[in-house]
């Protein structure tokens, strides 16, 4: 991110077009949000969502929730998906933005609100914000997509890139909020956010009768909060069954500690998911309406990406995608021949991050494989090992020869191949055939040099 995107805290903030002093934040400092107290939580009541679907109805997008015909027949669950990545910003976080947004006072929707996000939650509140004429400043880490960064601006958001990490930036936005009286607006924890994120499940029971059970992804907790609360107000045999990437699994933790915990959160696909610190106000409402919890690895994840490319011609990115992951991954088979309702709950992801997230479902589809084969280096010696590749109907995608490092034979050469098959089956016959023409073969994504 260039340097010229962030603003310091002595520059202050744009508020109604004044520019109002932010002080800068000690690291002593602990900034506080009333809304989301550890010390007590606000638990969301059924009523809450109802208001909220109401306050929001002519505002927010009545995504289809649509059998998938192809993914049903692959896994044996009647599979429904619920397409919140159809939203105008592209997540269901337009949901619970758009209510917080209408539920504050006049004079709160005048001096406008302030939160601290690295996509969704800030494209959500800037889009509504410019809808519904209220002032917003959204603080985003220098990690924030750049597309993300122009799309928050083009829809009237007050931008400020600051802070190395989402931990960073909310410190910053606390501390705008504290000295200009903007609301701050917990994104995943405010309990307007998580009575707004309920609507989405209002409207699964409406579309889809004797659902069996829901799978909802959890990064900090805000919809399934809401989503839980609504469905199980309404019909309680419901199973709901929350899912987490095994990078981040912060709300597993909790509910077995039984209290809000704080665990490491690694990279990952599920970026959305990655959140260290579930939100007390959603720990609080959903812990007794979560029958089961489960986690999913990455390479499920980019199947699931995958799955939904070929077969929904869906773009969904890892975090809305991590439901159908669990499922994809078999951690879930008492969900065979019953109807699951599994949310496809954000569409954002980097054209360049689709790419790789492709990339690495092929393989963990066995549809790209890679392996390191020592041939001979004589005339003839890599056109036998091509002609072996296309008769078996493998399409050979690239090829590096390694002649210096080879500890054996002087006129061999080491040979590392990726190519393309059809799926696992068509990767074994491959597998076989190198390992019958060839003495030595090294299979796999961690294939070391031969001797």
């Amino acid at each position: 991110m260039p340097a010229e995107e962030a603003t310091s805290p002595s520059e202050g903030v744009q508020v109604n077009g004044h520019l109002e002093k932010s002080s800068s934040i000690s690291a002593e400092e602990e900034l506080f949000d009333p809304m989301c107290d550890p010390e007590n939580p606000i638990v969301v009541k059924f009523q809450d969502v109802s208001a909220a679907a109401y306050k929001i109805r002519n505002g927010i997008e009545r995504t289809p929730c649509t059998k998938s015909v192809q993914l049903s027949a692959l896994t044996g669950i009647d599979l429904h998906f619920k397409k919140e990545f159809l939203q105008q910003t592209g997540s269901f976080k337009e949901r619970g933005a758009r209510y917080t947004l209408m539920a504050l006072t006049k004079e709160q929707q005048k001096i406008g609100v302030v939160a601290a996000s690295a996509g969704n939650h800030a494209l959500a509140l800037s889009y509504h914000g410019n809808q519904l004429g209220i002032p917003v400043t959204v603080v985003m880490p220098i990690i924030a997509p750049l597309m993300k960064v122009n799309l928050c601006r083009q829809y009237g958001g007050n931008v400020i890139v600051k802070g190395a990490d989402i931990g960073v930036s909310r410190s910053h936005a606390l501390k705008i909020g504290k000295d200009t009286g903007m609301v701050y607006i917990n994104g995943y924890d405010h309990p307007h956010i998580l009575a707004g994120q309920g609507t989405m499940g209002l409207e699964i029971v409406e579309q889809v009768s004797d659902i069996d059970a829901v799978v909802i992804p959890i990064g900090g907790g805000g919809l399934i909060a809401g989503s839980a609360l609504a469905i199980k107000s309404l019909y309680p045999s419901v199973k709901v069954i929350g899912v987490e990437s095994e990078r981040c699994a912060g709300f597993t933790e909790s509910m077995k500690a039984g209290k809000v915990v704080t665990v490491g959160a690694q990279s990952t696909l599920a970026d959305g998911l990655a959140v260290p610190t579930v939100g007390v106000n959603a720990f609080a409402t959903a812990r007794n309406y979560i029958d089961q919890m489960v986690t999913v690895g990455e390479e499920f994840i980019a199947l699931a990406i995958l799955r939904l490319v070929e077969m929904e011609k869906a773009v969904v990115e890892g975090a809305g995608a991590t439901g159908l992951a669990a499922v994809l991954a078999g951690l879930l088979p008492e969900l065979k021949g019953k109807r699951v309702v599994i949310p496809l709950c954000g569409g954002n992801i980097d054209t360049t991050v689709l790419g790789r997230c492709i990339e690495r479902g092929l393989a963990a589809d066995g549809r790209l494989c890679r392996f390191v084969v020592t041939v001979s280096d004589r005339p003839g010696g890599i056109a036998e090992l091509c002609k072996l590749i296309a008769k078996l109907g493998v399409s050979l995608k690239d090829i590096f020869h390694e002649r210096a490092w080879l500890t054996s034979d002087i006129f061999s050469v080491q040979t590392k191949c990726i190519v393309e098959t059809r799926g696992h089956e068509h990767a074994d016959e491959l597998r076989r055939a190198l390992e019958a023409q060839y003495q030595n073969v090294f299979w796999g994504p961690h294939s070391l040099m031969g001797p």
